[in-house]
């Protein structure tokens, strides 16, 4: 077993990885930009060390910076978390040569998984259904329109790194593929480094579906069910839930064995998450593969009673996947909603600044991650999330009921966030229903009344 790891991320993430390894009686250190200084992520880890200024290029996107507090540190591992440097397989492979083990997957396997591109590869080869595009890096306009042509529009622009949201722009026509070719480039390339792209067709208003993997490095891999993450505004998730709504037995198994398949042909080790879009009728399409703990890990957590951080730190340290893994069975349903200082009635603007009052809903079946307290102030340099509010019932109906409950005594001023549209979306009929597609936040915010095709 490790003795001390370094997490090279910031915010609730890191603070989820400190408390993990903390229960593991293992040290941590924390590394933080000028910007976070006051950050829970710092206060509660062992050690500190300050890498930048806020710009994450300056500071969590700096490899030598955290590769030489990792050596000050005297540390055995690294954590990366979910964003910045976790799907980097230039870092882990640093990691490896400065005999720090990387709290993840082998380089070789973020290189062909973590690459979207090169994912849609090795699940073709793997005979995953994937969507229809293109079948290598798009380096041209004229290859992107050539290949738009071909598979025909609507077409969605993808970075082959990162994830997020980041770097993907729809094009329904030559001008707004020419468009989006250029500006998901320049966005990919300031996020991940990587400015690469590819193409695929969009799979009109399907339910975007997830399945979390565990692997160990004695050759066992299981799947941990499926997550819903179709309630979602411009391809970045706000509400997630396990089981989903849509899938039957059948289709849950079919895709979970195709999940396993998939990570067995690429030797995968740790864990990760395969990305599906599935359609009304059924049909699922492969698109891509986070070769990371996930944002929305405490849904599976919850609804499996397993713990996906600790899980994780013991895999990198050469012990088999737990037992209570391994047999993990459903025991309830779970939703998360990820809080954003964000002003849902300006066109979700972000809303950083001073939090005045701050107050946590609690009870039974209620959990909070979060970095966030009053009188913290919410920088501009970062993603806008500030916390996951996470409610489990016996069932989807009870679950709802709870979050709703949650939502209402969830207590944040000083700041704008979208707590309220969050709890407008539990008192959605249609939702309530489960009868939503990734297109239902977009027709929610719209004038249009909702209306939902099943």
């Amino acid at each position: 077993m490790f003795s001390k790891i370094l997490i090279a991320n910031r915010g609730e993430i890191a603070l989820r990885i400190i408390r993990a390894c903390k229960e593991l009686g293992i040290a941590t250190v924390a590394v933080y930009s000028e910007a976070d200084v006051d950050s829970l992520h710092v206060q509660f880890a062992d050690e500190a060390v300050c890498i930048g200024r806020a710009p994450s290029s300056e500071s969590y996107l700096k490899i030598d910076r955290i590769i030489s507090a990792a050596e000050i540190c005297d540390v055995d591992a690294i954590h990366p978390g979910y964003g910045f440097l976790a799907e980097n397989a230039h870092f882990a492979e640093i990691c490896e040569s400065c005999k720090i083990k990387f709290i993840g997957p082998s380089a070789s396997a973020i290189a062909a998984m973590g690459d979207k591109n090169s994912a849609r590869h090795y699940a073709r080869k793997a005979g995953v259904p994937v969507t229809p595009g293109s079948d290598s890096i798009v380096e041209t306009e004229q290859e992107a329109l050539k290949i738009s042509h071909r598979i025909g529009y609507p077409v969605m622009i993808k970075a082959v790194a990162g994830g997020g949201g980041r770097g993907m722009r729809p094009a329904h026509n030559d001008v707004s593929l020419v468009q989006g070719f250029y500006s998901a480039r320049t966005e990919a390339e300031k996020a991940f480094g990587n400015g690469n792209v590819y193409i695929e067709k969009v799979i009109e208003n399907p339910h975007h579906i997830e399945f979390q993997i565990v692997g160990d490095n004695h050759g066992r891999v299981v799947h941990l069910g499926e997550r819903d993450c179709s309630i979602q505004r411009r391809n970045q998730k706000i509400i997630e839930e396990c089981p989903s709504p849509l899938l039957d037995e059948d289709l849950r198994q079919r895709m979970g064995r195709c999940s396993v398949k998939l990570a067995e042909s690429v030797g995968y080790v740790n864990a990760g998450t395969m990305e599906y879009l599935v359609d009304r009728n059924g049909r699922f399409y492969f698109m891509e593969m986070n070769t990371r703990i996930q944002v929305e890990h405490p849904v599976t957590e919850e609804v499996y009673g397993c713990d996906l951080v600790r899980e994780q730190i013991l895999i990198a340290s050469q012990q088999n996947l737990s037992e209570h893994v391994q047999e993990a069975k459903p025991r309830s349903h779970a939703i998360e909603c990820r809080i954003n200082a964000e002003d849902p009635d300006n066109n979700f603007q972000p809303s950083p600044g001073l939090i005045e009052m701050y107050y946590a809903p609690g009870g039974r079946g209620v959990r909070v991650d979060s970095h966030v307290y009053a009188k913290y102030t919410i920088p501009s340099f970062y993603d806008s999330m500030i916390a996951k509010l996470i409610c489990v019932g016996s069932n989807r109906t009870s679950t709802i009921r709870r979050m709703s409950r949650a939502l209402n005594e969830y207590l944040i001023t000083g700041i704008k966030t979208t707590i309220p549209f969050q709890a407008r979306i539990m008192q959605n009929t249609a939702f309530i229903r489960g009868e939503f597609d990734t297109s239902f936040v977009d027709r929610m915010v719209s004038p249009k009344p909702l209306e939902i095709k099943i």
